[in-house]
């Protein structure tokens, strides 16, 4: 394949991106338009990963967003009724609900029950002309387009996304749930949202990104979520994928933590056709807290990519890890967690560990822990495990009168509740454990 025809994709954003300028008129004269445009350029200098890039080895995106979408094309605003959108709400979760429709905020079918003194919610292209010191103080401070493409691409063309700030010494006792739904029901569909959230001092909230598609085509989503967890915060923060398989998505979390933080991330994932997940935290304070928890569970020929980094920059600041993955058929899992201690972070206590189970020989998994340490007062650890399902332990239930079915979902489950448990939110978790617990009876 030329490099005429290998660059073509990336030349489609580039005349996007002119076509973005044009429709923004005077909103180009917005500070927030000269970091766009510093973002298209890290972009054309950087093109979309293939499989020589080192951080997208085993996850060459490039190649299968080339072959399933045209970008020439406009995606569709896209339209999803209210019933159908009800049907795919959580059941039980009292929350804040916030409806995005091909990346765009709707503000008709959200709703918003807190009061407005614990919070403000906005489309982010409101906000960038309503709150302009916000925004130019946090927006893309910590995503850094200028080494990841995606993340360059979500820059160049942010428009709509959320805008959620906290303001100090709130409690939001309501979850903050944001759903995003691809419409794919006339043609293919693709967006970029970009989101930023700002937890003030001594404040407490808790985020939740749900994503679907409806209709049979494909959809790529392509989104961004900035995380400011201020002194003595604590944020939590849930991402459920449970996708359709024609389903393509990459998403950057981007967390910064100041002082005496807390914050703890959920990823789960069952189901999509291709998937790249991002999660980044800069534990910027002395005596942060950060927790990253993760579970996978893929079939059929799911391809799901987990990146984590945890950056430890001052002292006395702890981190948990940990990532567990069920892989059947086709399947192919791939995990790589980061975890840096610079000189200055003495006292640090960081912990990593990946465990995944392979349940047919098709299946893959490709684990990468990595620790990298300058300081010298620390105690850190990580590890990597990966096998089939315990024989001997799968023999004792039989011999207890349990069939060899049945024996295989207890232990599945069991290996999976490590992660749920510690779910904090109770709708959410009981939801967790029907959907974790069908497919394991069902697929496994």
């Amino acid at each position: 394949m030329s490099e005429v025809i290998k660059d073509a994709i990336e030349q489609e954003f580039t005349t996007n991106f002119e076509a973005l300028e044009k429709r923004l008129n005077g909103a180009s004269a917005l500070p927030i338009h000269q970091v766009r445009k510093k973002a298209i350029n890290a972009f054309q200098e950087l093109g979309l990963p293939t499989a020589r890039n080192e951080e997208y080895k085993y996850t060459d995106l490039k190649k299968a967003l080339q072959k399933t979408f045209d970008f020439k094309a406009p995606s569709p605003q896209g339209k999803i009724n209210r019933e159908t959108i009800e049907e795919c709400l959580i059941p039980g979760l009292d929350a804040n609900i916030l409806i995005f429709i091909n990346g765009v905020f709707s503000n008709e079918l959200s709703t918003i029950i807190s009061p407005e003194d614990q919070l403000t919610i906005k489309d982010l292209e409101a906000a960038t002309m309503e709150d302009k010191e916000l925004i130019d103080n946090y927006f893309a401070q910590y995503a850094n387009y200028e080494h990841d493409a995606f993340i360059a691409l979500n820059t160049a063309f942010t428009e709509h996304g959320s805008f959620i700030h906290i303001p100090d010494n709130k409690l939001v006792e309501k979850p903050i749930a944001l759903y995003f739904f691809n419409d794919a029901q006339a043609g293919k569909s693709y967006n970029q949202p970009r989101n930023l959230f700002i937890v003030g001092k001594s404040s407490q909230a808790t985020f939740l990104e749900v994503f679907y598609t409806v209709g049979k085509h494909e959809s790529f989503t392509n989104i961004v979520s900035e995380i400011v967890v201020n002194e003595n915060a604590n944020a939590e923060y849930y991402k459920i994928q449970n996708n359709r398989d024609t389903a393509f998505h990459v998403g950057t979390t981007q967390v910064w933590q100041a002082r005496n933080s807390q914050f703890s991330a959920y990823t789960f994932t069952l189901n999509g056709a291709m998937i790249r997940n991002n999660l980044n935290i800069a534990s910027d304070g002395e005596g942060c807290e950060s927790h990253m928890y993760g579970l996978y569970l893929l079939h059929g020929k799911t391809h799901v990519d987990n990146h984590t980094e945890i950056d430890h920059i001052k002292p006395n600041s702890f981190s948990n890890e940990l990532y567990k993955g069920i892989m059947e058929d086709q399947s192919h899992g791939v995990f790589n967690g980061k975890v840096y201690v610079r000189q200055a972070a003495q006292k640090t206590n960081a912990f990593q560990s990946n465990k995944n189970i392979l349940l047919s020989d098709q299946a893959t998994i490709n684990s990468k822990p990595q620790l990298e340490i300058w300081a010298d007062d620390v105690k850190c650890s990580h590890g990597c495990t990966t096998g089939q399902l315990d024989e001997e332990a799968l023999f004792y239930l039989q011999s207890r009168g349990v069939s060899k079915e049945r024996a295989r979902v207890l232990l599945l489950y069991a290996f999976a509740v490590e992660v749920l448990e510690n779910v904090k939110l109770e709708p959410l978790k009981a939801y967790l454990e029907d959907l974790i617990s069908e497919r394991l009876h069902k697929d496994f």
